[in-house]
């Protein structure tokens, strides 16, 4: 039968064998230098199944293949050799100097000796010797905790009761040990006790800062009479740094108070003193550097409103600037309550001036827009003091406006107080606060609660 003509053999990269074409110096395909001619495969001769060994077989592609430098004529190759086992020379071609040992430190272990035939791994032995055990970063916990259930505690420290749960304690990262919840800012809820006076303020559940700040305390006057004092300041939020205002004012005001009564001043006239301490103070905030002044041209200087209550055996003294207030509440609620202030407020002012009822003028969006505070750029500083002399025992309650509008009336007040308020005023600005944040929170609280009258020192509450 006829037979199909057979064609030439075509040439193959002997890296990938892709077919070539005639004149191709790289592959196509992979790219293999077709200039370099491959080494020879070293390949073991293949056995047959009796042992022997067969003829080598052609090359594939017909080339005759010669025989690989350095072999021994029939194709296996010579025996190699490590570049260290052969003798080197110098540039003169003299012999080099043998190599001494390299030094051995006295703590690192000896290398084992490798079997005969087995050549020596690569591995050097003269690294310092490594410990069984590495340290850890962190110290361990369980003696972290054993020392401290062993270390007494600092003396005078107060431990942190969680906010949330009221139980845990708040480790040093701030959060609570039993629920996990994150305690707030010292500024976002203070809380002071001071002999028969307390003070708390909160956040609010609204604002992202705490502008509200108090200051609280006891002295004892020249005749040894007891005087508590209670001040609460609310920054103004659409002037700078109205936080920073309201905690100087509120620190000036009250050691002004705690040092004129000692000395004999009248409560009224210390009271109005005060009030001229703590607007010096926030006036000199604004005494910034210039660099400061032509970034924010047009920002107002900081301000706060204040007000501040001074309590002894038979006399109550308030003073204020602003809308904040106070409240009588007598321990017979039988007796009625009354707000012993009048604000410094649009709302006020047309209720004083006979254009509109306060109802309605506390209705007015502009019903909270301050005509009085404290600050460089007030109009004219006016502080308001009053005296009082009640006839039994009561408690007064100094506020700002973040609790008033829950409670603005002093019936409101009286009805959110509890009962027990003269001799557990701390629990009893905490259920204030608390009554505003259910309110809804919307701006900052700050309350304190002043026993009338003033007990003896030493006298707490309960």
């Amino acid at each position: 039968m006829s037979q199909m003509p057979q064609q030439a053999a075509v040439p193959k990269c002997p890296s990938c064998e892709e077919p070539l074409d005639s004149g191709d110096r790289f592959c196509g395909a992979c790219g293999y230098d077709l200039s370099v001619v491959p080494a020879r495969p070293e390949d073991s001769p293949a056995l047959a199944v009796n042992g022997a060994v067969p003829a080598p077989a052609p090359a594939p592609d017909g080339a005759d293949w010669p025989a690989a430098r350095d072999s021994d004529g029939h194709g296996r190759p010579a025996p190699v050799h490590a570049a260290a086992e052969l003798p080197g020379t110098d540039s003169g071609g003299s012999p080099l100097p043998p190599s001494p040992p390299p030094a051995v430190p006295p703590s690192a272990p000896a290398a084992p000796a490798a079997p005969a035939g087995v050549p020596a791994p690569g591995v050097r032995f003269d690294r310092p010797g490594e410990p069984d055990e590495y340290p850890l970063q962190a110290p361990d916990p369980r003696l972290t905790a054993e020392a401290e259930q062993a270390a007494p505690a600092a003396p005078g420290a107060v431990e942190k009761v969680c906010v949330a749960c009221r139980a845990g304690r708040v480790d040093d990262d701030g959060y609570c040990e039993n629920c996990g919840h994150a305690q707030p800012r010292e500024r976002d809820h203070m809380e002071q006790e001071s002999g028969p006076v307390a003070a708390v303020s909160d956040r609010g559940l609204r604002h992202h800062r705490n502008e509200d700040a108090f200051s609280v305390g006891c002295t004892v006057l020249p005749d040894g009479a007891p005087a508590s004092v209670a001040i609460v300041c609310d920054g103004v939020s659409s002037a700078t740094r109205p936080d920073d205002a309201s905690l100087a004012a509120s620190r000036a005001a009250g050691e002004s108070l705690l040092g004129a009564l000692p000395r004999g001043t009248h409560p009224q006239q210390a009271m109005h003193d005060a009030i001229l301490a703590a607007s010096h103070a926030v006036n000199a905030l604004a005494d910034e550097p210039a660099t400061v002044r032509q970034q924010a041209p047009h920002q107002n200087a900081p301000a706060c409103t204040l007000v501040g209550a001074v309590v002894t055996a038979g006399l109550l003294v308030v003073g204020w600037v602003g809308d904040s207030r106070v409240y009588w509440v007598p321990a017979d609620r039988a007796a009625p309550p009354v707000r012993l202030t009048e604000d410094d407020s649009w709302a006020a002012q047309m209720v004083a001036a006979g254009l509109m009822s306060e109802a309605e003028a506390y209705a007015d969006e502009r019903a909270h827009a301050i005509t009085g505070w404290l600050g460089a750029d007030a109009y004219e500083l006016e502080p308001h003091t009053a005296s009082f002399k009640p006839d039994r025992p009561g408690v007064v309650v100094v506020c700002t406006d973040g609790l008033w509008n829950y409670a603005e009336s002093a019936e409101e007040m009286a009805g959110a107080m509890p009962l027990d308020a003269a001799v557990r005023p701390l629990h009893s600005a905490r259920v204030l606060v608390g009554h505003a944040l259910d309110g809804g929170g919307h701006d900052n609280v700050t309350v304190a609660l002043v026993p009338f009258p003033a007990p003896p020192q030493g006298a707490g509450s309960a």
